[in-house]
């Protein structure tokens, strides 16, 4: 699997050669493409052929297409990630109700337990021991709203005075752009696992095309918000910096390895409870390394 996030941002040609990556702008560059994890397209002056983005699919490498205003906008995902689809399709519409509550409970007690953590390092301390009760009061199904009441109190901290998580500005603006990349990397682990990116444990939208995705990155969203915050008001560079949280240093289960790596051992996790039924076989970040920067 690549480590390396690529990212096209000005007028050029993509192609292959010789299972290269060749970039044809005012010089040419090439990229081996087993080294590349993510390609993001961030220029629409770029123009690239059929030849590469069949290769860049056939080694699992993920596409993403930017708008005119660089922000993420679509992705490449293939048809078929493993050999036996149709059952595993077969496998995932019969995921029972218990074990979803159950595993969806666990998710968003993380998903509240790393936002207290982030709240606590920016020294909110009497607003991370609300969101730690929160977690702690988290039922089967979230069927209280545990994750809507300790949003509300989160983002009254982190974002700006008169700014809601639906406005605009900056912080916004860093934080959708990390969120579409976190996504996207979910989405190549739920393919290659053989499963559809459509048919979640919660989230149910018909017009997501990734409600298991949105489902899965829910506890991951604070790093993304912590990497945001980091970043100094009007940074230009600030899309190749929220890209390069995929490979933030992370402890899993004592292991370290870096954020991408991370969401693959995740996906494993959640997939081993759903077929088993064991809900402790659920795995998650439990600390950032301070060695990897943006």
């Amino acid at each position: 699997m690549g480590f390396r996030i690529v990212i096209i941002n000005s007028r050029c040609k993509l192609e292959t050669r010789l299972n290269y990556l060749v970039v044809r702008g005012e010089k040419e560059k090439k990229i081996y493409i087993n080294e590349i994890n993510t390609l993001i397209v961030q220029s629409t002056a770029v123009s690239l052929t059929a030849a590469l983005l069949s290769v860049l699919v056939e080694n699992n490498v993920k596409i993403i297409f930017c708008d005119e205003k660089s922000n993420p906008q679509s992705e490449i995902i293939p048809y078929y990630g493993a050999h036996n689809t149709t059952k595993r399709y077969k496998w995932q519409f019969c995921w029972g109700n218990d074990i979803k509550e159950k595993l969806w409970q666990q998710i968003i007690k993380q998903k509240i337990f790393n936002q207290s953590e982030l709240l606590k390092r920016r020294g909110f301390d009497k607003e991370a021991q609300a969101l730690l009760q929160y977690a702690e009061d988290v039922r089967e199904g979230d069927s209280s709203n545990r994750e809507g009441h300790a949003a509300k109190v989160y983002f009254n901290c982190i974002l700006p005075i008169g700014i809601s998580r639906h406005g605009g500005g900056f912080l916004n603006g860093c934080l959708n752009y990390g969120y579409a990349c976190l996504l996207s990397a979910f989405n190549r682990e739920i393919v290659a696992a053989g499963l559809l990116t459509q048919l979640g444990i919660w989230h149910d939208n018909e017009f997501n095309q990734f409600n298991f995705s949105c489902d899965l990155m829910e506890p991951f969203r604070p790093i993304v918000d912590e990497a945001a915050l980091s970043l100094e008001e009007g940074d230009e560079q600030f899309k190749r910096k929220m890209a390069n949280v995929l490979n933030f240093g992370v402890v899993v289960d004592g292991i370290h390895t870096t954020l991408d790596l991370a969401i693959r051992r995740n996906v494993r996790s959640v997939l081993s409870v759903l077929e088993s039924g064991d809900i402790s076989q659920f795995s998650f970040p439990r600390e950032i390394v301070a060695e990897y920067e943006l």
